[in-house]
């Protein structure tokens, strides 16, 4: 219950104690999905068609959940910056801003969600074989969506006020409940994909009371009020979310598209390709999810000393903060060739399924060490309020270099060439990020140096 202190000198204390819980809550986050579709990919006589009719409706999902951060990511650092200036009614001005936000975005994408069923998932690698899986599941998840939308984005203003062991809590608590309920709902209740889909919205209900519950605690520092609505203050937070925003939003698009590739140029083995891209997938988000808790676990106390004007104790955090993302992945790079096997065996056991996704996840691990110095600056530049940067970088990261190379590369080296398009992305975006920090920063801390009055 006790909220660090962000502006404390002794900053690689601070960022641990931001991370560390950031990291743990990522990672049991990531946890639960592959728990969902482990047990998916296991029920008897449908497993796998049923996992890749998950595997459709993962990206997606994650596309509905990362409206939370186009608000959550976008006003936090706002929020933070407003707490280093000392300005507490501006800082529970953007929360209650937040919060209407949140609410509206989650009705406006579960109607769009709901009336977009199947289009959505036959025109991103449903087959008719596993539509009905798919479309089961996603029906259930977006009914429910507003949990996770609120939940997730209202968590992000707990951290910034440095509540770190409380943001994890709030994963914490979903992921337990889930992981303790997908059994009971798939195989005692016998109700398949359907009972994996309510064990998720409910897991999803109780971290979003949990939230909820907090942020009206009168000891909590910043408390959630209603009133004080400004559009300002909104464009102002969907204009700093919009690069953790897509960042998220174009992953999901990336991977829906995959899909389609894979569904096309793995011809008769289009569904076997897909479920081979969800394991690999689901390995590589063991390791994303957990970078993305450093990146932007770390991000108030950034942004806190942006509104103080404490640069020394930003550069500090900075490189605390790619030290971390690399040794984590170099630690993983190493790991995968260990686990690589047994993990895909949690999925299946079909013997050619585990042969390609272990390919695939070696194939993967190429640019995940370079990956780090993408996932530190990025999220770097967008705590420091400058999301032009992390938007160009984002955009040309999936959206130039990956889809690119998803399209071009199995058009003439076949289906497994596919896979080799997140490497080439991780490490041009390695490259980008890291010129465009060392450009950028020295001109951002200028002109903040040089800013007179509140941010807002």
């Amino acid at each position: 219950m006790k909220a660090l202190d962000l502006g404390n000198s002794r900053v690689f204390s601070t960022v641990i104690k931001l991370t560390i819980p950031a990291m743990v809550a990522q990672f049991i986050n990531v946890l639960y999905s592959i728990v969902d579709r482990m047990y998916v990919g296991n029920i008897p006589e449908i497993g796998g068609k049923a996992l890749a009719g998950l595997g459709v409706c993962a990206p997606i999902a994650t596309l509905i959940s990362s409206f939370a951060f186009l608000i959550g990511l976008g006003g936090a650092p706002l929020f933070a910056m407003s707490l280093g200036e000392n300005n507490q009614e501006g800082a529970k001005k953007i929360l209650s801003n937040a919060f209407l936000a949140l609410i509206g975005l989650a009705a406006v994408v579960t109607a769009l969600t709901l009336s977009l069923l199947r289009p959505l998932l036959m025109t991103f690698g449903a087959s008719e074989e596993t539509y009905g899986y798919a479309r089961t599941y996603l029906m259930i998840y977006a009914a429910g969506s507003v949990f996770s939308i609120v939940g997730t984005g209202l968590n992000q203003y707990i951290i910034a006020q440095g509540y770190s062991g409380i943001g994890m809590a709030t994963t914490v608590i979903g992921a337990i409940a889930n992981i303790a309920l997908d059994p009971l709902f798939i195989f005692v209740f016998g109700m398949d994909v359907a009972g994996a889909a309510i064990a998720t919205v409910i897991s999803q209900f109780l971290s979003f009371a949990f939230v909820i519950v907090f942020l009206r605690l009168k000891s909590t520092k910043v408390r959630l009020t209603l009133g004080g609505y400004s559009f300002k203050i909104i464009g102002k937070t969907v204009k700093l979310g919009i690069s953790p925003f897509l960042i998220t939003a174009t992953d999901s698009a990336i991977i829906i598209v995959s899909n389609a590739v894979l569904q096309r140029y793995g011809g008769a083995e289009g569904d076997m390709w897909i479920t081979v891209s969800t394991v690999v997938q689901a390995f590589m988000s063991l390791i994303t999810y957990p970078m993305l808790g450093i990146s932007t676990g770390s991000q108030p106390v950034i942004s806190y000393n942006y509104g103080a004007k404490n640069f020394a104790l930003i550069k500090k955090a900075e490189k605390i903060i790619l030290s971390m993302c690399l040794i984590f992945t170099t630690l993983m790079f190493c790991l995968s060739f260990v686990i690589s096997e047994p993990f895909t065996a949690l999925f299946t056991k079909d013997a050619q399924i585990i042969k390609e996704s272990v390919r695939g996840i070696r194939v993967f691990m190429i640019g995940i060490i370079p990956l780090s110095f993408a996932y530190a600056f990025v999220d770097g530049l967008t705590a420091l309020g400058q999301p032009q940067y992390a938007i160009s970088i984002s955009f040309g990261r999936k959206l130039v270099v990956y889809l690119g190379s998803l399209l071009l590369l199995p058009a003439f080296f076949g289906v497994r060439a596919a896979f080799y398009a997140e490497p080439i992305a991780d490490i041009v975006a390695a490259i980008v990020s890291t010129t465009i920090f060392l450009i950028a920063y020295p001109k951002i801390k200028r002109k903040r140096e040089r800013a007179q009055g509140n941010l807002l």
